[in-house]
């Protein structure tokens, strides 16, 4: 084969798309570049690290079907309310209508909204599990997804299930206005309701978890995890900045710095999260909570059902 015809053949290579952060600088799917240390990554030694760098530790990110698979004991995970999904009440248009939003947010996805819940078992321990997935309108709170939280907890306290949820999000979601607002009350008031029920809630702040979720749910748990990097916060940081007309750390709103003045209990890499879970279950369930052994196992996916 000429060499001519080696450079044309390789012009016109096919290859399948991972990062939109890195157009044109490495072949898509095959390497990827680390933003934090610049070290060039195999994608598949990169997935088999639970998508962290072998050489800095920075953690890339992930959505939700994958996290649910490092979180979940395999073959336990169950969707619960996949069905619900958000509605355009105010008719909201911007740049383009919401729904336009919500269309091309589920078609990216593959999700019908911005978090999954589900029973399963982690550590043998029964549990309600609910992550986000910032791919859908970067994870924002609106009605749906709102609701979908105020279930899980209400379902796990029926069930006497622990509560386990990881946040990523930019806030809420502005196309709902007041209504999308409104769910950081409703969240909250359900996380109290399921507290006086002496059941465990652990919360995992990923990378970003910000605005109305940092302000309700996510920060009422009984334990407060985060991923090493993780931006955590309300405001942006010129905004703070601005108000207060002070300088900020270059390290401020960072999962080390909140667990550094105690606002979260620890910062934990991604492949020690399901471990560090398993064991805080086996401190903090007590009595209330069934023992594993009364959990049936049912089929891994996205597909809904019953334990």
């Amino acid at each position: 084969m000429p060499i001519s015809d080696w450079f044309k053949a390789r012009e016109v290579r096919k290859y399948t798309s991972t990062s939109a952060d890195m157009p044109g600088e490495l072949p898509d799917g095959v390497w990827v570049k680390c933003p934090s240390c610049k070290h060039t990554l195999y994608q598949g030694d990169l997935d088999r690290a639970g998508d962290v760098c072998l050489h800095c530790g920075h953690h890339f990110d992930i959505d939700a079907p994958r996290r649910i698979a490092m979180l979940a004991d395999e073959g336990t995970f169950q969707e619960t309310e996949a069905g619900l999904t958000s509605v355009d009440p105010l008719r909201f248009k911007a740049a383009k209508p919401y729904t336009g939003s919500l269309e091309k947010a589920r078609a990216l996805s593959g999700l019908p909204e911005a978090i999954v819940t589900g029973r399963a078992l982690v550590g043998g321990h029964p549990v309600m599990l609910g992550v986000m997935d910032f791919r859908f309108i970067a994870a924002s709170m609106g009605s749906a997804v709102g609701e979908k939280i105020a279930r899980a907890f209400r379902l796990a306290g029926q069930e006497q299930r622990a509560v386990i949820m990881v946040t990523r999000s930019g806030g809420a979601r502005m196309q709902e206005g007041m209504l999308s607002l409104m769910q950081m009350a409703k969240t909250a008031a359900e996380t109290e309701r399921f507290a006086r029920q002496g059941l465990p809630y652990i919360s995992v702040l990923a990378n970003p978890t910000m605005g109305g979720v940092t302000a309700s749910f996510a920060v009422l748990a009984d334990v407060i995890y985060a991923e090493p990097g993780a931006l955590i916060g309300f405001a942006g940081q010129r905004i703070i900045e601005q108000t207060i007309r002070q300088s900020l750390p270059k390290n401020f709103r960072t999962a080390e710095y909140f667990e550094e003045y105690g606002m979260i209990d620890a910062v934990v890499p991604r492949g020690e999260l399901h471990s560090t879970i398993a064991l805080t279950l086996d401190y903090l369930a007590g009595p209330g909570v069934p023992n594993a052994s009364e959990g049936a196992a049912c089929p891994t996916g996205l597909d809904g059902g019953e334990l």
